[in-house]
């Protein structure tokens, strides 16, 4: 039973709560092709996740042996498993995540964008170069999105590392140090043996990108690697790439012999007005040292009349050390379509066809690859 004052309040917001839901656009159509990229499953079960911006519509995957083994996870069930043809000629299907395996991601992609679709390109997007330029170009030229899937972008540690950048409280960068490993099984390391640039190209691409938004491409790049187990396995699972640039340079580690690769997982940035350090990488918790107040977090208070509202700029970073710890969202892709639906739906987005194609050619330099 309801009362009768809440029987009053629902009904008089009743025609509100009709209004919103008129407001409400409708249902992002998308659908997944492959399942053999790491991050395929996180991926869809984010999408599923958010149903309220999007309707996953099916998925494609041409291995017979990887749909064999998606039809009977719990993350493909319930949903419909359909070809790669069926997907693209599908006109009221808006948007295609590409999970292919990499030596096949360009190829997908492209199809894609030539379909019509907005794509969401697992990285680091292709084997080559050039097959990675032509396609974004041809989505800059058809005004097709292509939402690179670096998780990095959307992490509210780097978020706020961008930002001390960019605004200039750390000074003129000065050096940049980073790593991104794990511990990689029997399987996977015979499957990264086979791809070119190893685990630096497929993996620390990740930390490529943010280092190209900080400070743009690199004037040159050096790559290292060691082999930790040869003669028997000629794997090189431990690399270093060096990043130089006119006034900074850049060391870039990616190990997957490391049994704790995981919280070994950090970015360190210093300038020449402070210094920032995030550690573990995705766990927004990290120092950041500065030479001064910085930062203002803007404030919305009421005024005591209810109605007029004043802006008020509290400092945010005091000079000193700064230990701080950003809630990180559970889903780790979440904010990633989230990101897509709001550009789907209108607003720019915020990587450039430039920026993905500097990204690209100077993963492949730092894995010791020729673009």
């Amino acid at each position: 039973m309801i009362s009768r004052r809440s029987f009053l309040t629902a009904a008089s917001l009743a025609p509100l709560a009709g209004l919103l839901a008129a407001e409400t656009p409708p249902r992002i159509r998308i659908a997944q092709i492959g399942t053999s990229h790491a991050h395929a499953s996180g991926k869809m079960d984010a999408l599923r996740s958010l149903s309220d911006l999007f309707e996953v519509v099916g998925y494609a995957e041409p291995i017979a042996s990887r749909r064999d083994a998606a039809q009977k996870a719990a993350t493909f069930a319930g949903l419909k498993f359909l070809s790669e043809e069926e997907i693209l000629a599908d006109e009221s299907i808006q948007a295609v995540v590409i999970e292919t395996t990499l030596e096949d991601s360009a190829r997908a992609a492209l199809a894609a964008l030539k379909a019509g679709k907005h794509i969401h390109l697992d990285k680091p997007g292709a084997e080559k170069h050039a097959d990675f330029v032509a396609l974004r170009r041809y989505a800059a030229e058809q005004k097709r999105t292509v939402q690179m899937g670096y998780m990095l972008r959307y992490n509210p540690g780097i978020q706020l590392l961008v930002q001390a950048v960019q605004e200039g409280w750390l000074g003129e960068i000065m050096e940049v140090d980073a790593s991104m490993g794990k511990l990689i099984d029997e399987g996977t390391r015979k499957r990264f043996a086979q791809l070119p640039g190893g685990g630096m190209y497929e993996l620390a691409c990740h930390l490529v990108d943010t280092i190209v938004t900080l400070l743009g491409p690199p004037t040159s790049v050096q790559a290292f690697g060691n082999a930790t187990r040869a003669p028997q396995d000629k794997f090189i699972d431990n690399q270093l790439a060096i990043l130089t640039y006119p006034k900074a340079t850049v060391t870039i580690r990616c190990n997957h012999a490391d049994p704790f690769g995981g919280p070994n997982r950090y970015i360190t940035v210093r300038g020449t007005r402070g210094d920032m350090e995030i550690r573990p990488l995705e766990s927004g918790k990290g120092m950041l040292r500065l030479d001064q107040t910085r930062g203002t977090l803007k404030e919305c208070r009421l005024s005591d009349d209810g109605k007029s509202q004043v802006m008020m700029a509290v400092p945010r970073f005091k000079k000193g050390d700064n230990y701080f710890g950003l809630p990180v969202p559970k889903g780790r892709y979440d904010e990633e379509f989230r990101d897509l639906a709001r550009v789907l739906r209108g607003q720019a987005f915020g990587w450039s066809a430039e920026h993905d194609i500097a990204v690209h050619a100077t993963a492949l330099r730092a894995a010791g690859l020729t673009p």
